[in-house]
């Protein structure tokens, strides 16, 4: 056998390797659908020769999605999407098992962020998979004479959809970009459940605190936004949601969730989650009303959703109290603001992000993404796509084949029904 050449890489401790192999192989077992897809790729090679940047949560579930890459022959590089959701065993078992070149350190700074966002746009990607738009806005603004050689991009969250849509706005995208995070095996799975587990998971890691009594605000009723007030509500917490839009707003109160202005929630709020996509949805006002030992964290993509600077002008700068939990002090009230994971997202900063079953469709979506962009290469405009219905669809039927449920067919007497307008009463 061919010795494989050894690849560049930046990670905190190669040696980890071992324990991340053990866990990147105990995710696979909650990841049949992605499986399935990897055997194919291996057989079929979809992907030879393509230049392919992922920027992602380097985590259990990322590594079988690259895995999955690199079986259908992509080459691949894997940077981190945030400063505190990389999992440093993963990242060294990536490179030491599986040869794919890694940038991700967990803690690392924002300039070393951006040097792996750079370093993965030296090697002149063809496809990027991106996890907030980073690498595009970063491609568009720096590298504007590699962005014909871009075949597209995948995006896996609203944050970064939001910036794609900007960015068609304005004339500026132009190649094909696949919003992975609007497939209905994403947002209706990923946001929902995984998002409203994991979220309370990082919370309670961080803090170890009761949520049955409490008095949990939610800003933001979008998918993540349902998902994290539900487990809420199901472990006991007094659930308020707070909301701009008058559609999700009633769609709140119709669930049984108390809804008002974020002005108002502010001083009755014990703990206070964000899962909006934009900036300072928690200000410094709000702050200013919050009670004593109330508690703050995002679970949005940016940190910028809670206003931290406007935060450390009325406290000054913070004391850790324990790992991903800071403590600041209002100097005017003397009311103390807990902050957790340092206002990033904290089912990762602080605990393992989704489970790797409801990972198992979302990336399954980014691996048939990235596939459809390759052989529909040269045919689709630049802008926003979504994910074609039938490719959605199929990633569903996977899913119940890998869990061994069948569901009914129409039958032929059934599908004419559907397509006549003739019979009636």
């Amino acid at each position: 056998m061919t010795a494989t050449r050894p690849v560049e890489y930046d990670v905190k401790n190669i040696e980890l390797a071992s324990d991340g192999k053990r866990r990147i192989e105990w995710a696979e077992r909650e990841m049949p659908v992605l499986r399935l897809i990897r055997e194919r790729f291996a057989e079929e090679k979809p992907l030879s020769g393509v230049r392919l940047v992922a920027c992602a949560h380097v985590t259990t579930e990322t590594a079988n999605l690259v895995r999955a890459l690199q079986a259908a022959g992509a080459e691949s590089v894997l940077i981190a999407s945030n400063p505190l959701s990389t999992q440093d065993d993963v990242a060294a078992s990536l490179v030491a098992d599986w040869n794919i070149p890694v940038y991700a350190i967990k803690g690392e700074t924002t300039e070393t962020y951006n040097r792996h966002v750079r370093t993965a746009l030296d090697t002149r990607p063809q496809i990027i998979i991106d996890d907030g738009s980073d690498v595009v806005a970063t491609l568009l603004k720096e590298r504007p004479e590699q962005v014909s050689e871009i075949l597209g991009t995948t995006e896996e969250t609203t944050t970064g959809i939001v910036r794609l849509r900007a960015m068609e706005a304005s004339g500026a995208l132009s190649f094909p970009a696949i919003a992975v995070n609007d497939a209905q095996t994403k947002h209706f799975f990923d946001n929902r459940y995984g998002t409203g587990q994991s979220t309370l998971d990082g919370i309670i890691r961080a803090t170890n605190i009761l949520l049955a009594g409490r008095t949990l605000v939610v800003v933001g009723y979008g998918w993540c936004g349902k998902g994290v007030a539900l487990r809420a509500r199901g472990m006991g917490a007094n659930v308020i949601v707070t909301e701009i839009n008058p559609i999700k707003a009633v769609e709140a109160v119709m669930d049984g969730f108390r809804v008002m202005p974020i002005q108002e929630a502010a001083s009755l709020g014990d703990i206070f989650v964000t899962v909006t996509g934009n900036r300072h949805v928690i200000d410094g006002d709000h702050f200013a009303r919050m009670k004593d030992g109330a508690i703050v964290c995002n679970s949005g993509h940016f940190d910028l959703e809670l206003n931290l600077v406007a935060l450390r002008e009325m406290a000054g700068d913070p004391v850790e109290l324990r790992p991903f939990v800071e403590e600041y002090k209002v100097s005017s009230t003397g009311r103390r603001i807990i902050v957790l994971g340092e206002g990033r997202l904290i089912n990762l900063a602080a605990a393992e992000g989704h489970p790797a079953s409801v990972m198992d469709m979302s990336f399954a979506n980014q691996a048939l993404s990235v596939e459809y962009l390759v052989k529909h290469r040269g045919q689709m405009k630049p802008g926003v796509h979504l994910l074609p219905q039938e490719v959605d669809t199929e990633i569903a039927s996977l899913k119940l084949r890998a869990l061994g449920i069948s569901i009914d067919t129409l039958t032929a007497e059934q599908l004419e029904y559907l397509s006549s307008w003739e019979t009636g009463t």
